[in-house]
Parts: structure tokens; C-alpha cells; sequence
């Protein structure tokens, strides 16, 4: 039990005193980085997506 309770005190201690914790605004930043990317990822994807139906489409209407 008493090594429980001493990793519990020293994982305090290292986020309290060690750990270098963003300001809001690099973590707004950071955010919006983030959303920009992932929607930039979306509308590739989207992009492929339609890519690869007209290409299904085309061989469908050559077969049948």
C-alpha cells in the first residue's frame, strides 16, 4: 500500500512541477491547426471517394 500511496505523491509532484504545460493560447493554436488539417483530410478523402465511384460507374456501365 505504501507504494501506492508514493507513486501517487511523485506522479503529483512531476505533473505539478515538472511537466511544462501549454498556454491557452498555444492550445488554441494548436487547436485550430488540428481542425484545419482534419477537414483538409476530409475533403481529400471525399475527393478520392468521388474519384473512385466515377470510376466503378464507368466499368458498371461497360459491363452491363
Amino acid at each position: 500500500m505504501k507504494r501506492i500511496i508514493n507513486y501517487i505523491k511523485e506522479s503529483y509532484n512531476e505533473l505539478v512541477y515538472k511537466v511544462s504545460w501549454p498556454s491557452r493560447t498555444e492550445l488554441s493554436n494548436s487547436a485550430v491547426v488540428v481542425m484545419f488539417a482534419s477537414l483538409m483530410i476530409a475533403v481529400l478523402i471525399f475527393v478520392i471517394d468521388l474519384g473512385f465511384e466515377g470510376v466503378m460507374r464507368f466499368f458498371y456501365e461497360k459491363i452491363f
